[in-house]
């Protein structure tokens, strides 16, 4: 699979939104910020994010809904000039939260802190229904002393609601929609397996999750996409890969990136058959063309 270069020199690219004009809007975790790359490969600062943006979709009033982290993680540069990720302190943490971004002003304002009184540790990533509200991990954050358990919640956007959907995921990352909004994807980062749970409701998921595909020792999850045939497509952490995972467990493929820090995919182009991947890393995104089109997002810019 031959990777072409889209852009280079990013601070740990992370959430990339693929526009219709063929640009792409990304975070940066490490700046941090949210940024926008043109078609022709310009990068540009859409607003600063005081924290750690670690995940990012466009809502239903057009405005992106960031996952902020807190500054959980921080940046240690490798020899090789790549950068790697560890726990942040205590003292530079400043706990997690759902932020909101206007495009046109870049004005950032706080849609969640806490559910039902429990900060937000360090929210990953988010896909949003067709029913105006969005699934978000909670990766966690160890340092605090905070219960083990790592949520999966459902909210609404406009900051109405917030509760817990999946209360003892084990790390959760990367999450996503089936085409028919009727099973919910999530990757555990460091159990390395993705998980599956049947949604009976806008936000309520009251049967057992399920294993979906499990990954062999050595290989982290972070996050991910869907495809328009349903199949799963994980960043692979450490090996550094896209993996294809279909929606019965089967394992269609893998795509070496060369990057230990892969992190997620996002689908765009005319047809939608360009994957679009970030590297955390060496800091760039690359393409790739995929076997079918990605998955329509509910919303899109």
């Amino acid at each position: 699979m031959t990777f072409v270069t889209v852009a280079s020199g990013l601070q740990f690219p992370e959430g990339p939104i693929a526009c219709a004009d063929g640009s792409i809007v990304l975070v940066e975790m490490f700046r941090p910020s949210l940024t926008h790359i043109s078609s022709t490969g310009l990068i540009s600062i859409v607003t600063s994010i005081v924290g750690g943006p670690n995940g990012a979709a466009v809502g239903p009033d057009g405005r992106m809904y960031v996952c902020n982290n807190g500054a959980a993680f921080a940046p240690v540069r490798a020899a090789d000039g790549g950068i790697d990720v560890v726990y942040s302190d205590a003292q530079r943490y400043i706990g997690g939260s759902i932020d909101v971004v206007d495009m046109a002003s870049g004005a950032v304002t706080t849609l969640y802190r806490t559910c039902d009184g429990v900060p937000l540790r360090a929210p990953n990533d988010l896909v949003f229904d067709a029913h105006g509200g969005f699934y978000v991990s909670d990766l966690g954050y160890p340092m605090t002393g905070y219960a083990p358990a790592s949520p999966i919640y459902y909210a609404r956007a406009d900051g109405s609601r917030i509760a817990v959907c999946v209360a003892n995921a084990s790390g959760p990352n990367g999450v996503g929609l089936s085409p028919d909004g009727t099973r919910l994807y999530w990757a555990e980062t460091m159990a390395g397996r993705l998980m599956s749970v049947v949604v009976d409701a806008p936000g309520v998921c009251t049967g057992a999750p399920v294993v979906l595909y499990q990954f062999p020792a050595g290989d982290a999850l972070d996050s991910l996409a869907i495809d328009a045939e349903g199949n799963v497509c994980v960043a692979v952490l450490g090996s550094g890969a896209i993996a294809c995972v279909s929606p019965t467990g089967a394992l269609i493929a893998r795509y070496p990136t060369g990057d230990a820090g892969t992190t997620n995919i996002c689908f765009g182009g005319a047809d939608r058959r360009t994957a679009f991947v970030t590297l955390g890393r060496s800091g760039q995104v690359v393409s790739m063309q995929w076997h079918c089109a990605g998955l329509a997002l509910v919303h899109e810019c």
